[in-house]
């Protein structure tokens, strides 16, 4: 059952549950009208009847009048004296229901009319209303007829109940089939043909232009499609980009660990000047070796903790530099205010990293305009309180677009240069997340950008650190 039958039913069910409500107040006024006309007919016969000097109505007449009104018995009460006016030859001996016009009651209407529809047939009535001279009238009469009556009233209630719950059901269901279930039903087939497969912009749904809750909820499956579309699209170039990096990298670890052995026969020259460049270059390539190894492993799903020591800062930014050659730049002016006894608590390599992706894309953005009179400033400063130690890498350059800084972290969506691919971001943030620290880009007050790093100490284990107290 879709819900389209459902609804159908539901309504079906709810027209029926109405009327049954309707049914059982028109039922008992059903009663009391028939009643009025008998008590109508049998006042009017009264009146004349009254009116003559006949004391007795003559049997002829009073079969005819009973026949009318279809009463055992007619009786008229007017200044206390009561009058017989016809009455059947047999008389009933006892009365099962009494219905005084003269005081309605709903509740016992409905009662008096349930009983008779259930129950009559054989009972016998006694009804009593007020004539319009201000005497009562008394019927007394078998409910036979009556119980028909009400019986045809309730089968053409039923009737007009089926038409009135088909037609309105019929109704109902056209209109919620159009505002409901037809939009819903999209939605829902939208949804598993998007499933199937997702990196296909045709199936994307397409919002109609309603303007009620389906069509927002139309617009929001839309846009929530497209960015896993996007997102899934991301995925996929950077599981590509992996494997590629991954095989470059695997090739030029090879290529480095042949460089690094030419180097090391270099370093056995008696020239001075090989052997005050020799060791930087062993250095260098060792390290790239280290990035190529770790290029290898990145984005498995658990990776390597940080291999943490104590590491003088200042040290790590000039090594930056050194690479940079950031002392000798022609356009840029270097300045490195990271205090000599600075320590800090992180993987050296890490950290290494960290600033070469920060400076190198300070560099790369300050080395795109050609004005010679404007000011290229590199600044590297930290400092520390308490157990965190704060870095700040600071340029003069054009700043970061407000479009890059929503996805500054994300691969592929942070870089703020053309072409750029935001891995160097991602990577640092990535970094610097392990250290348990924060990177963030802070508004600056002048010209250029500031991203400042937060790495905080690692707790210490007091648990250890008494064991080792008691046993010295």
């Amino acid at each position: 059952m879709g819900l389209s039958v459902k609804l159908l039913a539901l309504t079906a069910v709810f027209v029926m549950a109405s009327q049954v409500l309707i049914y059982v107040p028109a039922i008992a006024n059903f009663r009391i009208s028939w009643l009025g006309d008998r008590l109508a007919t049998a006042s009017a016969a009264s009146i004349v009847l009254t009116a003559s000097d006949v004391m007795e109505v003559p049997r002829a007449i009073q079969d005819q009048l009973l026949a009318q009104v279809g009463a055992d018995a007619i009786a008229i009460r007017q200044g206390g004296i009561s009058r017989l006016i016809a009455s059947s030859s047999t008389m009933p001996s006892q009365i099962d229901q009494f219905t005084d016009l003269r005081q309605p009651s709903v509740l016992g209407n409905i009662r008096d009319a349930l009983q008779t529809l259930f129950f009559g047939g054989d009972r016998m009535l006694r009804v009593v209303d007020t004539t319009p001279a201000g005497g009562e009238l008394e019927l007394i009469m078998v409910d036979d007829d009556l119980r028909a009556a009400m019986l045809a009233y309730s089968v053409n209630s039923i009737w007009v109940t089926l038409i009135l719950s088909a037609l309105t059901g019929a109704l109902v269901f056209i209109a919620l089939q159009r505002m409901f279930v037809r939009p819903m039903r999209r939605m829902s087939q939208n949804m598993v043909t998007f499933t199937a497969a997702p990196e296909d912009a045709s199936r994307i749904i397409r919002p109609s232009r309603r303007t009620d809750e389906f069509g927002v909820a139309e617009e929001r499956l839309a846009k929530m499609e497209t960015d896993l579309r996007n997102t899934l699209q991301q995925q996929r170039r950077l599981a590509e980009l992996g494997l590629a990096v991954s095989k470059i990298s695997h090739d030029l670890r090879n290529m480095l660990a042949s460089a690094q052995l030419f180097s090391d026969r270099i370093s056995a020259l008696p020239d001075p000047a090989v052997q005050r460049f020799a060791p930087k270059l062993i250095a260098a390539l060792d390290r790239a070796i280290n990035f190529a190894q770790a290029t290898l492993t990145y984005g498995k799903p658990l990776e390597a903790a940080p291999d943490r020591r104590l590491v003088r800062l200042g040290v790590v930014v000039e090594e930056v530099a050194q690479v940079l050659n950031l002392e000798n730049h022609p356009a840029i002016a270097w300045e490195n205010h990271v205090p000599p006894s600075l320590e800090v608590d992180a993987d050296p390599d890490h950290l290494f990293r960290v600033l070469m992706n920060l400076c190198r894309n300070a560099i790369e953005a300050m080395e795109g305009s050609g004005d010679l009179a404007l000011i290229r400033r590199l600044t590297v400063d930290a400092r520390r309180a308490g157990g965190v130690v704060t870095i700040e890498v600071r340029d003069t350059g054009p700043g970061v677009p407000a479009m890059a800084r929503e996805h500054l972290f994300q691969p592929f969506q942070g870089s703020a240069k053309p072409g750029g691919t935001g891995l160097g971001l991602a990577i640092s943030a990535e970094l610097i997340r392990a250290h348990g620290g924060e990177i963030d880009l802070v508004p600056a007050a002048g010209a250029g950008s500031i991203f400042r790093m937060t790495i905080p100490d690692r707790p210490i284990d007091f648990a250890a650190r008494t064991g080792r107290a008691g046993a010295a």
